[in-house]
C-alpha cells in the first residue's frame, strides 16, 4: 500500500491552490471513496509526500504559498487558504486537485497522475483526523558532508597504511576478500600516469622490478611525485578541466578570455596549499583573474546564466561538489537547492544586487547575499565586491568547511581508482560508501596543511590502490561495492604523449603560457651539448681494459628542483654526487636516468664518476666512452644550470682514497680527453631510441597538456572547457573509433614517427622490443615478435613500421589503464 502511496506524489504535486471554490454534489459523488482501513502516517502517507510533493511543497519550498514540513503548515494552507481539513476530505482543497475535478488544475501537473485508490488513501487519512507523527518532518534537510569529522583509525593489523585500516573493515563488513597486488610491473606503470602522466621507459621498468628494496613502491610513489615539472604538466589536464582554462577558442579571440595556465602551472610545479590554491582562485589577484574573467567572457545567454551565475554554479560545483544550475531558473528539482539560494549566492559575485528571475521572468525581489552554508560564516552586506570574495574566500577555506576537502579528496580518489567515495563526484550530499575514510581524508589533508601530495601519496601506497583492476563495464549502479580500482583508460593527453615518445613525432611548440619566455619555448629541450670522454683520444676505436676515474665541479646559482642525469658508458658506471652513490649501470648500450636532485646545493657541487672498460674479445677493438648529460633546473623550471661530459672534466686511472668526495685534490689528474658527440660511432645513442626519447619527455619536451586541442585528442574525449568538465566518460565513441582508423592526425603522427625510426637503421627484433616495452612495459611474446617482424622484414621500411606502430597503439594493453 505504501508504493502505491509513494507514486501518488512521485511526479511532483505542485499545489497552485488557485481556487478554493467548494465541490458541486455532482463532484463529490464522482471522488474515490476513501480507503476502509485505518491509515499509518509513517508507513502510507510519508512516502507519498517524500517521493511526490517535496520537490515544489517540502524542503523549504512552498509553491503557491503552501508548505507541508509539518501537519501545521499543511493546515495552514497556501495562497488559496486550507489544503486538508481534518474529518472532511470531500471539502479538502488537496482531494479535488488530485482527484482532477477541475481537469486545467489537476496534480501532478508532471508524471503521472494519481489512481482511484491512491486518492482513496489519502480521503481516508484526513477524514481520519490528518494524524501526523511529530518526530516525522519535511523541512530543509541539513547539508551532508559539511561540518569536519575525524573517525578513529581502526586497530592496526596487518596493514600500516591506515587508508588500508579502513577499507579492511569496509571488506570484512561486505565479505570481500581481497586478491594479492598487482605485480611490480603494472603497479610502475599505473603510477607512472597518475602522477606525471607518462608510462616508464624500460630501462627505469627494469630497475624497479630488479630492486628488492622492502618500500620501494612508497619510494617510487615519492620519485614521482617530486618531478615537479612532469607532475604540473600532467595534473595541468585535471585542473583545465574543472576551472575551464584553455589556450584558444571562443572567448579568446576578442580577448574577453584568458588562460591562467602561468598561474596554474606555478601553484602545480610548487604544490602550493589547497586552501591558499582556492583563495587565489575565488579572491584572485592579477594572474589567477582569468578564472573569474573565464567565466564573464560568455556574456548574458539568459537569466540563469548571467556572468555572475555562472560564477557561482562554477565555484560551487568545483570546490563544493554541488549543483546549481536548476537552482539557477527555478527551486532545484534535483536537490534541495532553491532559487534564492542561487541568486544570493551569485550576488556575491555582482556589482549590484540581482532582480530574482524565475523561470527566465523578473520576479521583482532582489537577492539577500548568502554564502550557500551560512553556518560556515557571513559575507559581509556591503557594496565593495572586493571584500565580499575576500570573505567568500575566507569562508570557504576555514577549517570547519568539511565540504571543500571532503569534495577534492573525492575527486582525487576517482581520479586514481575510478570511481568516488561519493558518486557522481558533483553531488557531495550523498554518502560514501565508506563514510569514515572520507572523513578522515578529509581531516588528514587539513591536519597536513592542504597537501594535495601528501593525500595523493597516501591513496597511491595503499594496497587498495594496489589492487587489480575490475571492470564493472558501466553498471556499479547502487550496489556497488568496492573491490579494487577500475579499468581506466589513457586520457587524450596521456595516449598523444606516449605516442610522441614511441616515434619521437611529439609537438614542437606549445600554446600554453608557462612563463618560460617565447625563446625558452624554442629551446624546450636540451641547453648544451654532451661529448664521450675518456683518458685517450683514440678511446672510440680501441682503448685497454680499466678503471678511470673523472670529475667535475659544477657551481649551481640555486638549489635544485629538478635534476636528472642520463648516463650512458662503455661498459660500467658508478656515479657520485658531493661524495653521495647516486646510481650506477653496467649495460654499455643502455642510457641511465639517474635523480641527483636530493644530493646537490647550490654553489659547488662534485661530479664524479667511476667508469670501466671491460676487457674485449681477442682480435676485435673494444672501445671506451662515458657520455653524460645532465638536466638541471631551478624554481619552476625557470632557471637552467644544465652541465655535460666535456673537455672540462679531469680524470685519472688511479684510485686515490676519497676520490669522489668534494674535499680531495685533484692534483695530477689531466684534463678529459674528448671524442666527439653523442651520435659518433661505434655507439650511436640510437641503440636505445625509447630510453633517448623517454628521456627528453619526462625532460620537458612539449607534451599535450600544453597545446590546443587537436582532432585526435578532441575524439578522445577531450573537452573544449566552455562548461566545468570533473569527469570525462570512459565509454568509447563512434567519433574516437573513426579518428583511430581513419583520422588524418594519427596517420600523420605516425607517418612522421616511421620516417624519423626508419633512419635510425634498427633492426626489426630490436625495434619490436624497444616499441614493447615503451608501449606496454614488456617484452613481446615470441608470437608476437614473429608477427612483428613479418610486418617489419629485416630491414624495417616506413610502410611497414607506420602499420606496427598503428597496430601497437590500437592494443587494449595500451590504452587501458590496469
Amino acid at each position: 500500500m505504501k508504493s502505491k502511496l509513494a507514486a501518488i506524489f512521485a511526479a511532483g504535486c505542485s499545489l497552485a491552490l488557485s481556487s478554493g471554490a467548494a465541490l458541486t454534489p455532482e463532484q463529490i459523488n464522482a471522488l474515490p471513496p476513501p480507503a476502509k482501513h485505518r491509515v499509518d502516517f509513517g508507513v502510507e502517507v510519508k512516502p507519498i509526500f517524500e517521493a511526490s510533493c517535496i520537490r515544489c511543497h517540502g524542503r523549504g519550498r512552498g509553491r503557491g504559498g503552501l508548505r507541508i514540513d509539518s501537519r501545521e503548515t499543511l493546515l495552514k494552507g497556501g495562497d488559496s487558504g486550507p489544503a486538508a481539513i481534518p474529518g472532511k476530505s470531500a471539502e479538502s482543497h488537496l482531494i479535488a486537485l488530485v482527484a482532477g475535478t477541475d481537469p486545467d488544475e489537476v496534480m501532478p501537473k508532471k508524471g503521472k497522475k494519481l489512481t482511484a485508490e491512491e486518492v482513496g488513501l489519502l480521503r481516508a487519512w484526513i477524514d481520519q483526523g490528518v494524524v501526523w507523527d511529530p518526530e516525522i518532518g519535511f523541512g530543509p534537510i541539513p547539508p551532508k558532508n559539511l561540518d569536519p569529522r575525524l573517525p578513529e583509525v581502526p586497530a592496526a593489523g596487518i596493514e600500516i597504511n591506515p587508508v588500508d585500516r579502513f577499507v579492511d573493515v569496509y571488506f570484512r563488513e561486505h565479505k570481500v576478500t581481497p586478491p594479492a597486488p598487482v605485480s611490480d610491473r603494472i603497479f610502475a606503470r599505473r603510477a607512472y600516469l597518475d602522477t606525471i602522466g607518462l608510462v616508464p621507459t624500460g630501462q627505469e621498468l627494469q630497475a624497479f622490478e630488479s630492486s628488492r628494496k622492502a618500500d620501494k613502491r612508497r619510494a617510487l610513489v615519492r620519485d614521482l611525485l617530486s618531478r615537479n615539472a612532469a607532475y604540473a604538466q600532467n595534473w595541468l589536464t585535471f585542473w583545465n578541466d574543472l576551472l575551464r582554462n584553455d589556450y584558444r577558442g571562443t572567448g579568446y579571440i576578442d580577448g574577453g578570455r584568458e588562460q591562467i595556465t602561468r598561474w596554474l602551472y606555478g601553484a602545480l610545479s610548487s604544490n602550493m596549499p589547497y586552501d591558499q590554491f582556492v583563495r587565489e582562485l575565488v579572491d584572485p589577484g592579477a594572474a589567477s583573474e582569468g578564472f573569474i574573467k573565464g567565466i564573464v567572457w560568455r556574456g548574458t545567454v539568459n537569466a540563469s546564466q548571467m556572468p555572475q551565475m555562472q560564477a557561482a554554479q562554477n565555484i560551487s560545483q568545483v570546490f563544493l561538489g554541488l549543483n546549481l544550475k536548476c537552482a539557477s531558473c527555478h527551486d532545484s528539482f534535483i536537490n534541495d537547492w532553491q532559487l534564492s539560494d542561487a541568486y544570493g549566492f551569485a550576488n556575491i559575485f555582482s556589482d549590484k544586487p540581482l532582480e530574482i528571475y524565475r523561470c527566465d521572468a523578473p520576479t521583482g525581489q532582489q537577492a539577500a547575499t548568502k554564502f550557500l552554508f551560512p553556518q560556515l560564516g557571513e559575507i559581509a552586506a556591503t557594496t565593495n565586491k572586493e571584500e565580499r570574495l575576500d570573505d567568500l574566500a575566507r569562508v570557504l577555506t576555514c577549517p570547519k568547511d568539511g565540504r571543500l576537502t571532503r569534495t577534492i579528496v573525492n575527486r582525487l580518489w576517482a581520479r586514481f581508482l575510478g570511481r568516488g567515495l561519493i558518486e557522481p563526484v558533483d553531488d557531495m550530499q550523498q554518502v560514501a560508501w565508506d563514510q569514515d575514510l572520507l572523513d578522515w581524508l578529509a581531516e588528514d589533508l587539513t591536519a597536513h596543511h592542504y597537501d594535495l601530495k601528501h593525500t595523493m601519496e597516501l591513496i597511491m601506497t595503499s594496497r587498495a590502490y594496489q589492487l587489480p583492476a575490475v571492470d564493472l563495464g558501466g553498471a556499479a549502479g547502487t550496489n556497488y561495492v568496492f573491490a579494487g580500482p577500475e579499468v581506466r583508460r589513457l586520457s587524450a593527453e596521456e595516449f598523444r604523449d606516449i605516442l610522441s615518445s614511441l616515434t619521437g613525432a611529439g609537438y614542437t611548440s606549445a600554446d600554453a603560457d608557462i612563463g618560460i619566455g617565447e625563446q625558452a619555448k624554442k629551446e624546450f629541450g636540451a641547453k648544451k651539448t654532451a661529448e664521450w670522454i675518456w683518458n685517450d683520444p683514440r678511446a672510440a676505436e680501441t682503448a685497454k681494459a680499466g678503471d678511470i676515474y673523472a670529475r667535475k665541479t659544477v657551481h649551481l646559482s640555486a638549489a635544485p628542483e629538478e635534476a636528472v642525469a642520463l648516463v650512458v658508458c662503455d661498459n660500467s658506471f658508478e656515479l657520485f654526487v658531493n661524495g653521495h652513490k647516486a646510481g650506477s649501470g653496467d649495460d654499455s648500450s643502455r642510457p641511465y636516468m639517474i635523480d641527483m636532485q636530493h644530493w646537490l646545493n647550490r654553489g659547488n657541487n662534485v661530479i664524479a664518476v667511476h667508469a670501466v672498460n671491460a676487457p674485449g674479445s681477442p682480435g676485435t677493438n673494444n672501445p671506451a666512452g662515458l657520455y653524460v648529460y645532465a638536466r638541471v633546473r631551478g624554481r619552476s623550471g625557470k632557471k637552467v644550470m644544465d652541465f655535460v661530459t666535456d673537455a672540462s672534466w679531469v680524470v685519472t686511472e688511479r684510485e686515490v682514497a676519497g676520490w669522489e668526495q668534494p674535499r680531495v685534490s685533484t692534483t695530477g689528474w689531466t684534463p678529459a680527453s674528448v671524442l666527439g658527440t653523442g651520435e659518433i660511432q661505434p655507439w650511436g645513442l640510437g641503440r636505445d631510441l625509447i630510453a633517448i626519447r623517454f628521456a627528453k619527455l619526462h625532460q620537458g619536451v612539449v607534451r599535450a597538456s600544453l597545446v590546443a586541442a587537436d582532432p585526435l585528442m578532441t575524439a578522445m574525449g577531450r573537452p573544449n572547457r566552455e562548461q566545468v568538465v570533473t569527469t570525462r566518460s570512459s565509454e568509447a565513441t563512434t567519433l574516437e573509433a573513426l579518428e583511430l582508423t581513419n583520422g588524418r592526425t594519427l596517420a600523420d603522427a605516425l607517418k612522421q614517427g616511421a620516417a624519423i625510426i626508419v633512419k635510425e637503421k634498427v633492426s626489426a627484433p630490436d625495434l619490436v622490443r624497444s616499441i614493447y616495452l615503451g608501449a606496454v612495459g614488456r617484452e613481446p611474446t615470441p608470437e608476437e615478435l614473429k608477427t612483428a617482424e613479418g610486418l617489419l622484414v629485416k630491414e624495417p621500411g616506413p610502410d611497414g613500421i607506420e602499420d606496427f606502430l598503428w597496430a601497437m597503439v590500437m592494443l587494449p594493453e595500451f590504452q587501458l589503464i590496469y
